[in-house]
């Protein structure tokens, strides 16, 4: 008997998701034998729900949201037998892209196909899971002003964020030490990936693994604007990396300092530097149509 929770988070995309959550609803009772209903008015309150749900003993958490709400459901799952399911509802949609549960029915699909697999996380020192990709300096930048952005809904809303923080691009010292070596630069950003892409589908970590138990650290360093200008429509395509002003690098642990940074995981603001991070290996349980490697 497949027991599952089924946690809308209502603004997002918005209200995308409350106006999708009968039908969605409607379709996951197709494939599980009891599934609850639980509605969240706030973040707090999704949070809570996620908990409640994963301490009551079900066998799947879906999420019907966007990336926020999914950062709320790892943090409910995460070393738990609980397994996490994605329905895309929001702006950015990473860690469902990366499941590859692009709609309701990819979900549908893995579940009656008990298809799951289990994944890394990151973990930072407070205590924070993520999933996808943990950021600072340009690209946190462009996360605050995207998330402020009321048009134009999905991708398009990080590019045009993105042209607009080229501005006031400036680079920014910034050390990153990890168990190997330790590197110290003046850079413009840095990524470390769980899984390949952050801001709707840019995968500024292109060969990231979330099963490898290892981050891919993608850093950007100093260059001329017109460089930046020219390097940006390599990042939809990844080749990016292969500038000479990027240096990449993988790693189990990770600390980022720096005077002036802010970091972003999941498309959550996270707090200033320095931020401890380590890779978990196999700490999550997630609902996905990718088969394991």
């Amino acid at each position: 008997m497949t027991r599952a929770a089924l946690l809308v988070c209502p603004a997002s995309g918005k209200g995308r998701a409350a106006r999708m959550a009968g039908s969605v609803a409607a379709r996951l009772r197709t494939a599980v034998d009891r599934l609850d209903l639980h509605v969240a008015s706030s973040s707090e309150g999704t949070a809570a729900l996620a908990r409640r749900a994963v301490d009551d003993g079900v066998d799947v958490l879906v999420v019907l949201g966007g990336d926020g709400g999914a950062h709320l459901g790892v943090q409910a799952c995460a070393g738990t037998p609980t397994a996490l399911a994605v329905v895309p509802a929001g702006t950015g949609n990473d860690l469902a892209a990366a499941l590859g549960t692009t709609s309701v029915d990819d979900v549908v699909d893995a579940l009656c196909a008990r298809s799951t697999r289990a994944l890394d996380l990151g973990r930072l020192g407070n205590g924070t899971w993520f999933a996808t990709v943990l950021c600072a300096g340009f690209d946190s930048a462009v996360n605050e002003r995207a998330n402020g952005m009321r048009w134009p809904a999905g991708p398009r809303r990080y590019d045009l964020a993105i042209v607009a923080e080229l501005a006031a691009l400036r680079p920014e010292p910034l050390v990153v030490e990890t168990e190997d070596e330790r590197l110290e630069v003046d850079a413009l950003l840095v990524a470390i990936g769980n899984t390949t892409s952050y801001g709707g589908g840019i995968p500024v970590c292109p060969d990231a693994d979330a099963a490898d138990g290892l981050f891919d650290i993608t850093v950007v360093g100093a260059a001329p604007r017109r460089t930046l200008l020219r390097m940006l429509p390599t990042l939809r395509t990844g080749r990016h990396v292969d500038h000479p002003a990027v240096r990449t690098l993988r790693a189990k642990s990770v600390r980022l300092s720096g005077p002036s940074w802010v970091g972003y995981a999941d498309g959550e603001r996270m707090h200033g530097l320095p931020l401890p991070v380590e890779c978990r290996s196999a700490a999550l349980l997630a609902v996905t149509s990718i088969p394991s490697v």
